[in-house]
């Protein structure tokens, strides 16, 4: 089947580079971000603003990565990266001689930081803490790849890098969620030693079921003072 028409196609060594995300790629993030919705089959939930991403993940002060919100993106170029120990959490490169790859988002998803880069993914990470272990750990709220760049090795070099970077800094774990039927994923992740809770679910308090507890804590305040 020929690519569409305004596809660009990549062959030959190309190489992937995950990295700290700057606000620039916020509108990249937004995009993956309803992309991820719409696999996962939540658009009913997806809520998401520009807006709203600058400001909660690119705060004035920046706080040090992996100590807040963390958003990595993936980006794929056609001349090799030179990584930056400042930004670069890791990379690859991959052999598309013998199966060129057809992206018809690429233009899209054109870099911000330019040289024929185009944004393929994203994870967004923040610490969190195991009283069990005594130590923090790093929960991945997000993690994800568009469709012409899986099964490339891409998800696998994104989830390895943010591990070893927990690792380094001494976390004593790395945590994320699946959906149930998500049986790809599942397996994928068990074959990279995850284990699989079945026996946790998930309880949340958003919308108007959080809203309701606004001023609770007032409310009890005052109660205590009248006793």
């Amino acid at each position: 089947m020929a690519a569409p028409a305004n596809s660009t196609t990549f062959s030959g060594d190309v190489w992937a580079e995950l990295r700290l995300a700057e606000a620039r790629d916020v509108p990249h993030i937004y995009s993956l971000i309803h992309q991820m919705a719409e696999f996962e089959l939540l658009t009913d939930l997806f809520a998401a603003t520009k807006e709203l991403l600058t400001t909660t993940l690119f705060p004035s002060p920046p706080p040090p990565p992996f100590t807040s919100f963390t958003p990595l993106v993936l980006e794929l170029s056609p001349s090799p990266v030179v990584p930056d120990s400042s930004s670069t959490i890791g990379s690859l490169r991959l052999d598309l001689s013998a199966s060129p790859l057809a992206d018809p988002e690429a233009a899209a998803f054109a870099s911000p930081r330019g040289g024929g880069r185009v944004t393929a993914g994203f994870v967004i990470c923040f610490p969190n803490y195991s009283s069990f272990l005594s130590k923090p750990g790093l929960y991945i709220e997000d993690i994800f790849v568009r469709a012409p760049w899986r099964r490339r090795g891409l998800g696998r070099m994104m989830l390895s890098s943010v591990a070893g970077r927990a690792a380094e800094l001494g976390m004593g774990r790395v945590e994320w969620c699946v959906l149930e039927w998500n049986k790809n994923a599942i397996d994928f992740y068990e074959g990279m030693g995850a284990d699989v809770l079945p026996q946790w679910r998930i309880c949340r308090l958003t919308g108007a079921a959080l809203d309701k507890y606004k001023g609770k804590q007032e409310e009890a305040a005052d109660g205590k003072a009248a006793e």
